[in-house]
This record gives C-alpha cells, structure tokens and sequence, in this order.
C-alpha cells in the first residue's frame, strides 16, 4: 500500500446539493422489488445455473413474493435466450408478476431481445448505456452527444417493436450505468432524451433506473444524487425512479436505504446480495430492516433456511454464518453479559407476549422467519452462568436458582476451557446429570421412605438409601421431613452438614406433572455442593436431591 495513495487516488467529489431534503424524511412503506438474481446474479457466478436451477430459484422468488423479475439477458447466449421462452412456453409467470429482460443498445441486440419475449403477457424492456467520463474517454472513445444519439436511437427501436407487438403490456426501462459518476447534468439530459421518445404515460409506463454501478462515495453523496435527479427531472412524476446499488465499498445496503429517502421508489437487487464484484444490495436484509421498523415489505421469508438452502445451492456460494438475519449465528449469543440480558429478555417477554418486541440483542424474533430459539444462545468458554442456565430451561424445563446457575457456569466454564471447543446442548445436560446426581445409581440413591407427620407432632421419617453397594436404614424425627431427613443423614452417615438452599418448581401446567428439586448443603468449612432431583412426587424428590447434595461429603 502507498503511503501517500492521494499520488495515485483521486476522491470522487460530492454534489453540491445544500439544501437537500431527504435527511429529514423517514421510510414509511416498502419499495417496489426487484429481484436479479437470474440475471445480474447469474452473470457473476463462476459457473452460471442451468436451466433446472434457473427454475428452481424462479420458484422460490415467486414464493417469496416478487412480483418483479428480471431473469435474463437473451441476446448474451442461448442459454439466457431459451430461459425465457420456457417461461412463457410452459405459462410459468403469473398474471400478476412481471418478466424483466437486459438489453444494450444494439439494434440486432434488441431484436433478438424481443425474438426472446413473444407471446408474454407483460415484460419490462431494460435497456442500459455507460455514460460516465470513465466510460466515455477509455471504452468508447465517444462524445457526449454520441452516447445520448446511441440512448435514443435504441430506445426508438424499442418503442417501435413495442407498438408493433400489441398485445403484450410493455414497460420500458432506461438506465444511464456508472449514474454514480456520471455528471448531474449528463445524467439528466440523456434519461430527458430517452424519455422524450418513450413519451411515458399512464398507458406506457416507464422506470429510469439510476445505478451505483461501482461504489465510489458514502452513502450519503448517492442519495444527494437520487434527490438531485428527482427534484429536476422534467417528467417526474410519469416515472418511476428506481436504483441499482452495488457494495462495492461495502455500503450497498445504506446507499439504498438512504436513496428511497430521497426519493427512490424501486429498488433491484439480489438475495443475500449476489452480484458482480463484492455483490448488489441485498434484498433480504434490506427488507427485513423494514420488517423489524413495523413495515410491511411485501416479500416473504417466514422459512429462511429454506431460502438459504436453495440460493446456496442454485448459487453455488455459501451464505456468510454472520450474514444479516440469516447466517447460522446471527442470532447466537456466546458471552456471558449477552446471554444474561437475553434470558432476562424472553423471561420479561413471557409475562407480556404481545407487546412490542424487545429482547436486548435481537432486534428480530427468530421465530418470524422460522428460526428456533435454540441456536440463540450457545455455550463456550466465554458464556456465563445463563447460557447453560437458559439451555437446561429451553430444553429440559429446569429454572435453576441464581446460586446453582453461578455454581454450574464454572463446571461448564472449566469443561469448555479443558475441550478447547464450544459445548453442545447434550454434553451440558449430561455435565449436569452427572454433576448433580440425575443418573440412575446416585453414589446415594433412595429406595423407599416412610413418613409421617401428626398435628401437633414432630415429623418422623423412615428410609431405606444405598451407599457404595450398601442398603442402610435411616430414621429421626424432627420438625419438618427436610429437618428430619438431615438429621438422619447425619446420624447415620457420621458427617456434619445443613441445608443451605432449597427449591422446587413442577414442570408442567398439569396436576400430573413432575416436579423438580434443587438443594444446597454446606459443612462446617463452609464447603457446599447441590443437589437436583425429579420425580412425579415431590417428597421423594426433595429427599433424593438431599441425599445428591450429601454425597460429595461422604466422599472419604
């Protein structure tokens, strides 16, 4: 890299543009869509799709809701060209869905794009031509005047094959590529010249479509040149003004946000932002951004990893696993701080679960797009006491006590830092049967009790336990079956411990559930170990946790 890259790199200059407007407007509705993928997506792929994958992201736009698509440049191959008549030849497009084909400005180019497309109910004629100096000076070595005559004798063409082809519903698209730096003025007078001989009307709409071909600036400077455009384009409001971000600084995403501020109404794109170079705007993320303001977007992606799975495959490109809203860990929390406030979240969300969203980290609910809750928080050496809390409640129903999430997160903690690796659901769950004694031969394991409680009378207890391949009958009485059982346990068992902590909850809404119980010993040193039991009768789990918390300090 230079040192000083201003000798090799010029800045692009913004627009003059001081009295701008769009800086105080606010997105209110969504766009109109459309999708490229089966063109400008295609083109860009290493090894373009076939005609069975063509189909089959054809279908999943349909099923996401476009009604918009533009899915071939005809007159680049056979391939492209065959495409679209499959389309109409087997009546594939819905009456309510607008095929879009891409055309340069050559008369034989043309012709053969309107060979592609008889018999079609309705299309969008897309013609585009490079106009900045870049393009003007290098490539074509042409004037201005000449780029404009180029611009309008095709769009002449296309308006002549269009009123030759009657009975199709034809739109004509115009885009000046490379707009983003193009001149402000050059830019107006060859889309004025093109919309001279479209003459748009009610009858005979039209879409001007201004480009970020290439990134050149901020965000910013575009939507300067969206408002600029708009505010002094003669036929304005017989037009609809569309845009055609890129990423190539990686602002794809905001360049359109803040264009429709300014005034854009359209907006073409691909899924998950595909496209040449470092990809258009992406389309998911884009709406979805609306969704989670409470705005319709009019596209569908209520199965995302359905949606994934096809444009991976058709695509032949993975989807990045921090993609926005719909990579494998967008919704995944590993630390400890944002597993806390998460937890908090959906435990504040159940008390009042139609108010408006809000759970901290989240700004969508993963299940609006098909997502479970199961991937949002992961453990690893990094997670705190409520990832595996919140797993152990998702999964297995146990709201663990505050002491016992602390006193388990170090287990995991140390588990996590000794593999070297993240902990699965399953590797937590069985660190926390074997820890707490949820196995089928606890190191004390009760076999039956008895006991007896009398009003007015102390609680007696009778039980028979197994220690180290032993049966022992223990008994006392006491105030209270939990007071008695340790006093038994100590009796018996020649150790010196109290119950700390207890707590019990069922796991279920129904009389029949099971519930579950969770005890802290401690000794004299102040040593303390827990306890957990579950059992369809809650006395008995109370005494087996006691006897799961005891165990440790049996231990010789």
């Amino acid at each position: 890299m230079l040192t000083n890259p201003s000798e090799k790199y010029a800045g692009h200059p913004p627009l003059p543009l001081r009295d701008r407007r769009w800086p105080d407007n606010t997105l209110t509705q969504a766009p109109r869509w459309l999708s490229t993928d089966l063109r400008d997506g295609n083109q860009a792929l290493a090894e373009p799709m076939d005609a069975a994958r063509k189909l089959k992201f054809w279908d999943l736009l349909l099923a996401c809701g476009f009604k918009e698509i533009e899915v071939a440049f005809p007159s680049a191959s056979q391939t492209d060209f065959n495409f679209v008549r499959q389309l109409i030849n087997e009546q594939r497009i819905p009456h309510d869905v607008t095929l879009q084909v891409l055309t340069q400005a050559r008369e034989d180019l043309i012709a053969r794009t309107f060979e592609s497309l008889q018999g079609v109910h309705r299309a969008t004629v897309h013609l585009y031509n490079a106009t900045a100096p870049v393009f003007r000076e290098i490539v074509f070595r042409q004037s201005r005047n000449e780029i404009v005559a180029l611009a309008v004798k095709a769009a002449t063409q296309i308006r002549r094959q269009c009123e030759e082809a009657a009975g199709t519903e034809w739109v004509f698209q115009y885009s000046p590529e490379t707009f983003c730096f193009t001149e402000a003025e050059f830019a107006l007078e060859i889309c004025e010249a093109v919309a001279d001989v479209w003459a748009p009307c009610a009858t005979r709409p039209m879409i001007i479509n201004l480009p970020a071909t290439v990134e050149v600036n901020t965000p910013n400077v575009y939507a300067d040149q969206i408002e600029h455009f708009c505010r002094h384009f003669s036929r304005r409001e017989q037009v609809c003004i569309s845009i055609h971000p890129h990423n190539d600084r990686g602002t794809g995403i905001a360049s359109a946000e803040l264009a429709l501020l300014a005034g854009a109404e359209r907006v073409e794109g691909c899924l998950f932002g595909n496209g040449e170079r470092t990809g258009n705007t992406d389309l998911v993320t884009l709406a979805l951004n609306l969704y989670t303001q409470g705005i319709p977007p009019g596209l569908d992606f209520s199965e995302m990893k359905k949606v994934v799975e096809i444009v991976e495959e058709c695509n032949q490109l993975p989807v990045a696993p921090r993609h926005p809203y719909a990579g494998e860990l967008v919704f995944t929390a590993f630390s400890g701080s944002h597993q806390d406030a998460i937890k908090k979240g959906f435990a504040a969300r159940q008390n009042s679960p139609h108010a408006c969203w809000e759970v901290p980290y989240l700004p969508l609910d993963p299940a609006d797009i098909g997502c479970s809750y199961e991937a949002v928080i992961r453990v690893n050496s990094q997670s705190g006491k409520s990832g595996a809390a919140w797993l152990l409640e998702q999964n297995h129903g146990l709201t663990l006590p505050r002491k016992l999430q602390q006193a388990f997160s170090q287990l995991v903690q140390e588990a996590a830092d000794s593999a070297g690796k993240e902990m699965s659901q399953m590797a937590i769950w069985n660190l926390f049967r074997q820890r707490y004694g949820l196995v089928e031969q606890p190191a004390l394991q009760l076999i039956e009790y008895a006991c007896t409680n009398q009003p007015g009378q102390n609680t007696a207890l009778l039980a028979e336990i197994r220690c180290a391949g032993k049966t022992l009958k223990i008994g006392a009485t006491g105030n209270g079956f939990l007071s008695t059982a340790i006093t038994a346990l100590c009796r018996n068992l020649h150790i010196e411990i109290n119950i700390e902590s207890y707590h019990e909850h069922t796991l279920g809404k129904h009389s029949d559930s099971r519930s579950v119980a969770y005890i802290c010993c401690e000794n004299k040193h102040g040593d303390r170990a827990w306890g957990v039991s579950i059992d369809s009768d809650i006395t008995r789990a109370s005494l087996q946790a006691l006897l799961n918390a005891a165990a440790p300090f049996t231990a010789p």
